[in-house]
């Protein structure tokens, strides 16, 4: 389900807005977020991510997801 632009503006009305003096370090925001919550904040996210790819949301199970597993070892170069 996709929305318009107007009512992607329309929720973004309720956005929080903050300023911070060039240097200042915000306070971190995420600290008091459950590993639920952050992952909340990420979905949509990801939803977008593959709408703006123009490919379909994978709807495999993840024990199917695929994977490449790249394992350091000695004399390995990992910077």
């Amino acid at each position: 389900m996709r929305s318009t632009p107007e009512e992607r503006a329309a929720a973004r009305n309720g956005w929080r807005v903050r300023r911070y003096r060039l240097g200042e370090e915000p306070p971190d925001t995420l600290h008091d977020l459950t590993p639920e919550q952050r992952l909340e904040m990420m979905w949509p996210l990801a939803l977008e991510a593959w709408s703006l790819m123009g490919k379909p949301l994978p709807d495999y199970p993840r024990s199917a997801a695929p994977v490449k597993i790249v394992r350091n070892g000695p004399g390995t170069d990992t910077a």
